[in-house]
């Protein structure tokens, strides 16, 4: 802890730190405390300091400090990474409700990575309000049979100001009829009843006028006052009575209109109308029971007349007088406590902290997805909250429980983008209650796209027949291959693996289009002179790094008729006869119109003596 400040009005703050590291997210919790009413612009704390953070870094990592549920009171310098105050704070205005404790609850939200740290910020009282009575002068009627130690009523003083800084006594003046007696609430509340010390004789002294002085705990103390004026009244000398003063009872929340609570039942020995009672409120009750129970003066009954919410009060207090019809009024006093019944009214809720909408299908298993956190605000089961996922078995997700109300989303499989290219990840937060109360959010996650699948052709090898005398430049077939990966990993690229042939290259012989695979022959082939080619194609993508595959090409020549035969001729030498044999690839036309075996074909040249 660490403590600075010289007096009441001095800037205090204490700092608490707790860490706890789950599976990579930190939950940082910082508490602080500081008096109420400090001037805008004055410094509460170092949070780069305290939390451990380079103050460079949090314009970087956009620092963000959000007030949960409230008002911003306070901003984070980040140049300096001080919190400061921005608005002067009230406590009294800040937490309405009277409790000892008073806190802010801040986040502060880091990116970049995401990192969240819980600050909380203890506003402390000062004794900045003074006891103030709701009536300034009480008008009291007292019977002149009333015994000596009777108690009477009195409107007690109200202090915003909280612990010692709230009413710690009351004081009445110098009466030797009357002194006071404080009691103290369920809540902590001073209360004061006025008791009658001796007894009372009207036609000797008919008024009383007291002064009541509520005074408070703080340095210096503040006070006020209120006049008593007390009436001494004759005859009806017997008061109102309850069976017991303090009655006990529970209602639901959400108790419709008209539901009874109870029926009192006081009684009065006297008869007449000094015996009929009256029932009604006295002045310690709450404006806000009033609001929402009923009294009915003549029976005593008390209803529910309106909206009981456990989450806003767990319990009323009602401080009841009988009051009897006599022609000087007695009454009696009792005390009822409600206790509210918690019922599952409150549907659990579940908040995205940090989220990442877009990750690569190859992101290691363990990764962040999000961080969420969970609430209801309901209490016991019907407070307690489970996170799960839908289809938990056959998404590539878990939670992991980080802290008490807070979840991590991570990846527990392998991604594959050409499964799944986008997940709908249902978020499903149910209660304990009976019946128990559910909540579902959706989180959209895209699976970007990365090169991890090489082109494929639909076959290793591709065997094309060209006819021979084919004009240059004409297509002899289309290739393709086929790449399930996105954009520029699909984007293939074709080009011929070269490949030397009789000094020739094989980019000489043939062309292929780069963008679609279209093969095109880059000559006129001649069946008598070439008759195949066998060459690899090479499919490459567009990706960082690239990844490729290839397939064999095998160019088949087919001939054509475009050869006519031709006869050497059959010549003597020497006196023999020279026989040519005709090819057998001869066409079979040509075969059935020559000699099937050979054709011999005599010319005799007289003059030269040769064959021709």
């Amino acid at each position: 802890f660490k403590i600075h400040g010289k007096s009441l009005r001095t800037r205090i703050v204490v700092a608490l730190f707790t860490f706890v590291a789950l599976w990579g997210f930190t939950l940082s919790i910082t508490r602080y405390s500081i008096p109420e009413e400090m001037e805008e612009g004055s410094f509460v704390a170092n949070l780069a300091a305290d939390l451990g953070l380079d103050v460079r870094s949090l314009e970087e990592r956009n620092a963000k400090l959000d007030v949960i549920h409230g008002k911003n009171y306070l901003d984070l310098n980040k140049d300096t990474g001080e919190l400061i105050i921005r608005e002067k704070m009230d406590r009294e205005v800040i937490c309405m409700t009277k409790t000892t404790s008073c806190f802010l609850k801040m986040e502060v939200i880091l990116s970049n990575p995401v990192r969240i740290f819980n600050i909380e910020l203890e506003i402390l009282d000062i004794n900045d309000n003074a006891p103030l009575f709701r009536r300034k002068t009480m008008h009291l009627d007292v019977s002149e049979a009333t015994p000596p130690g009777e108690r009477f009523s009195l409107t007690n003083a109200v202090d915003a100001d909280v612990g010692a800084n709230s009413i710690k006594t009351y004081y009445l003046s110098e009466s030797k009829y009357f002194g006071i007696d404080i009691q103290t609430g369920s809540d902590g509340s001073k209360y004061v009843d006025l008791v009658l010390k001796g007894k009372l004789d009207r036609e000797e002294h008919a008024v009383h006028n007291l002064i009541l002085t509520a005074v408070d705990g703080g340095v210096p103390p503040r006070s006020g006052t209120a006049s008593i004026i007390v009436n001494v009244l004759d005859i009806n000398d017997n008061a109102p009575l309850f069976i017991q003063p303090v009655f006990a009872v529970n209602v639901s929340e959400n108790s419709a209109p008209g539901t009874v609570v109870m029926i009192l039942n006081a009684t009065d020995l006297d008869e007449g109308s000094n015996a009929e009672l009256i029932y009604s409120y006295t002045l310690y009750t709450s404006e806000k029971t009033q609001e929402i129970f009923t009294l009915d003066p003549n029976s005593g009954e008390i209803k529910v007349k309106g909206v009981i919410d456990y989450e806003a009060s767990q319990s009323f207090d009602m401080y009841i007088q009988a009051q009897d019809r006599g022609s000087t009024p007695l009454s009696g006093h009792c005390k009822v406590m409600v206790f509210v019944t918690d019922l599952n009214d409150n549907y659990p809720e579940v908040t995205i902290k940090s989220l990442k909408r877009a990750v690569a299908e190859d992101v290691s298993v363990g990764t962040l997805i999000a961080v969420v956190s969970v609430s209801d605000k309901d209490s016991g089961m019907n407070g307690i909250v489970d996170l799960t996922l839908n289809q938990q078995d056959i998404l590539p997700f878990l939670l992991n429980k980080s802290s008490e109300d807070y979840f991590e989303l991570l990846v527990s499989k392998p991604l594959d983008r050409e499964v799944m290219s986008k997940y709908e990840i249902v978020l499903r937060v149910r209660d304990r209650g009976f019946p128990p109360l559910s909540d579902n959010e959706t989180i959209t996650l895209e699976i970007l796209d990365v090169n991890d699948n090489a082109p494929t052709f639909s076959q290793s090898i591709f065997t094309i027949h060209v006819m021979e005398n084919n004009p240059p430049g004409a297509i002899l077939t289309s290739l393709s291959a086929f790449d399930p990966d996105l954009n520029e990993n699909q984007y293939l690229v074709y080009v011929i693996m070269e490949k030397e042939i009789v000094n020739m290259s094989m980019s000489m012989l043939f062309s292929i289009n780069p963008e679609n695979g279209d093969l095109y022959g880059m000559k006129t082939f001649d069946y008598e002179r070439e008759r195949e080619f066998l060459f690899h194609i090479e499919a490459r993508d567009s990706g960082n790094p690239p990844l490729s595959s290839n397939t064999t090409v095998h160019i088949i020549i087919l001939d054509q008729n475009d050869n006519t035969p031709q006869i050497v001729s059959p010549w003597r030498a020497q006196g023999s006869l020279v026989e040519e044999v005709i090819p057998r690839s001869i066409e079979k036309d040509c075969h059935q119109s020559v000699s099937a075996t050979t054709i011999q074909m005599l010319f005799v040249s007289s003059a030269a003596g040769s064959l021709v």
